[in-house]
């Protein structure tokens, strides 16, 4: 049997799918919110910059950008196979490189706060 990437790309994939199905929303909701200017004091930027700043919250933080990414680039790749983009190996490389670039970037960016 020949051995496959799959479970490593589908296990992103469902993680980023559920990750996104709560967050998202939620995240929307706070916007919302602070842009009607109902935001509670737990949200504001200080708060928040302290949060990313602790390790803990980096961490919260790259993992949910890292699911969601890979999420993203999974349904983009099933998405242009059903639009008819045959060449699977080169749209492969091009959405799971451009989330990995945009896992990379969020690494850096989160270690330099």
């Amino acid at each position: 049997m020949a051995k496959s990437n799959k479970p490593i790309f589908w296990s992103l994939f469902a993680a980023g799918g559920t990750v996104t199905a709560f967050v998202t929303p939620a995240l929307v909701l706070l916007l919302l919110f602070a842009s009607l200017g109902l935001v509670p004091s737990l949200f504001t930027y200080e708060h928040l910059h302290d949060f990313a700043h602790h390790w803990l919250g980096k961490l919260i933080i790259f993992g949910v950008i890292l699911v969601s990414l890979w999420h993203a680039a999974h349904r983009l790749r099933v998405t242009l196979h059903d639009f008819g983009v045959r060449a699977d190996t080169v749209v492969a490389y091009a959405v799971y490189g451009i989330a990995g670039l945009g896992t990379l970037m969020t690494l850096v960016y989160l270690l330099r706060i």
